[in-house]
Order: structure tokens, then C-alpha cells, then sequence
């Protein structure tokens, strides 16, 4: 497995496009108030904006696309509303994994799965090992997921396994705990819903990430408006730590590099 930086310790390469964007799907309930329907429809109709999402993010060439699915948090919820999630969940998985699979895509789930229903967690599972080779797009789902969690977790992965690690350990020696080590940071969190938090969602990894808030609802969340995310991603002046001026002077040199380098060549 590739090392993925740590925008903390090394500046990473970034581009116009993404590598890697972040969403929390929220809106669903209120999507549904506003047509006088009950909250799980709200439910069935974001399932449609996932697979409108994941097809423009494939068009997009974006690599890795995370979703905030359930958080740990989620279990307050009404236990009827709780129960249908999990039905909403455990149906997607039994329809969407063979096309995730025949569109080169790679599904994995990141979260506390103990909690899942047996059935559940053997669809997840099978449905992982079934696509574990696929290249086209890293989709990843955050089921039972609160980024304290992960952080806890993998605190006691990194302690059991390297016993005679001392205080003085790095980042590097924790991060290959988390759930999404497989994975570069996102260089982009979008938020739907109208909400400007990001709920314990990834708290590590979005150190730099840039955060991207909308009033859209989730249900309505498209192409159109994955790429208004975009926009304002490609304003943005990602500087991690440096000043406007060494990003202007950076921009120079790679100008007029092409030209030196074909001189040197003729």
C-alpha cells in the first residue's frame, strides 16, 4: 500500500480536480418534510443522489469519494427511523455492489460495524472482497463512523501491536491505524443540508481539507451541484501553512520550467 502524506508534516501535491472529496448527505428529513412525506422517503430518494454523485465523480476523474452515511451519533434517532436505515443500508448492498463491481469501482466501509446486524456485516464483507481490485473510483461508505472513534481505535491498534513503542512516537506511527489509511486526506468536504459542522466526521483527516457548505438537500444534491463544490474548491488557495506570496512565487517556476527544460534539451 502507497504512503499517503500527512498535510501536516509534508506539503502534498494538489490539482484543479479533487483527489479525494468528502460528503456528509444531510437534508434527507427535511427533503421530505417539505412534500408533506414521511422522513424514510426522504431516505429512499438520497440513495438516487449516491449514484448520481459516484457517476459524476467517475466522469470527473476523482479517485476517492467518502460518505457520511450513519454516524455513531445517529443511533439517538427515532428507533423506527433507526430500523429503516438499517432495511435502506442492507438493500442497497444487495442491489448495488454487483454494478459498484461492474464499473471498476472499489467499495469499502469504514465504522464500527459490531452494532450491525450479522447479515448486514456479511454483505459488507463480501461485497469488499468482491471489489477489492477495482481501480476506476475508491467509493467508501462511513457506517457506525465518529472520528473519535477512529482516533481511539486506532490509539489501541498502534499500542498492541508495537508494545515496545516509547513516548516519543510520530504521526506516522499512528496514522496507519486509521480507517482510511488506504487513502490520501480530502482535498475537498462538502456538507448538504444547510449545516456548517463536520459532526465527528473524519476530525484527522480533514486538517486541510477544504470545507464547502450548501443549502441543497441531499435528495437534490447533482452533478450540477457537485461541480458548484468544485468551482469553489478551485478558488481556493491552498496554502497549508505557507503565504500567498511563496504559492506566487512556486506558480512562477512552474511557468517557466517547460521552456528551461526544453532548452536544456535542444
Amino acid at each position: 500500500m502507497p504512503r499517503n502524506p500527512s498535510s501536516t508534516r509534508e506539503i502534498p501535491v494538489t490539482n484543479d480536480t479533487p483527489r479525494h472529496i468528502a460528503i456528509i448527505m444531510d437534508g434527507n428529513g427535511r427533503w421530505a418534510k417539505k412534500r408533506f412525506l414521511p422522513r424514510v422517503a426522504g431516505h429512499k430518494h438520497g440513495v438516487e443522489a449516491v449514484r448520481a454523485v459516484i457517476k459524476a465523480c467517475i466522469e470527473r476523474k476523482v479517485g476517492y469519494l467518502t460518505l457520511f452515511a450513519f454516524s455513531s451519533e445517529n443511533w439517538r434517532r427515532p428507533e423506527e427511523e433507526v430500523k429503516f436505515l438499517m432495511q435502506l443500508f442492507l438493500g442497497a448492498l444487495e442491489q448495488e455492489v454487483t454494478k459498484l463491481n461492474e464499473n471498476n469501482i472499489c467499495f469499502k466501509v469504514i465504522g464500527d460495524l459490531s452494532r450491525f446486524d450479522p447479515k448486514i456485516i456479511e454483505f459488507i464483507r463480501q461485497g469488499e472482497k468482491l471489489t477489492a481490485n477495482n481501480t476506476r473510483l475508491i467509493f467508501t461508505v462511513a457506517a457506525n463512523y465518529g472520528g473519535r472513534w477512529d482516533i481511539m481505535q486506532a490509539i489501541r491498534k498502534m499500542m498492541i501491536q508495537l508494545r515496545d513503542l516509547n513516548e516519543n512516537f510520530e504521526e506516522e506511527d499512528l496514522s496507519q491505524y486509521f480507517s482510511m489509511s488506504y487513502a490520501p486526506e480530502p482535498d475537498l468536504f462538502i456538507r448538504t443540508g444547510g449545516e456548517c459542522r463536520i459532526s465527528n466526521f473524519l476530525l484527522w483527516q480533514l486538517a486541510y481539507t477544504e470545507l464547502y457548505f450548501t443549502e441543497t438537500l441531499w435528495p437534490d444534491f447533482n452533478a450540477h451541484e457537485l461541480d458548484l463544490a468544485i468551482q469553489s474548491y478551485q478558488q481556493r488557495e491552498r496554502r497549508f501553512g505557507r503565504t500567498s506570496e511563496q504559492l506566487q512565487d512556486r506558480t512562477s517556476v512552474d511557468k517557466i520550467r517547460p521552456k528551461i527544460a526544453i532548452k536544456n534539451k535542444v
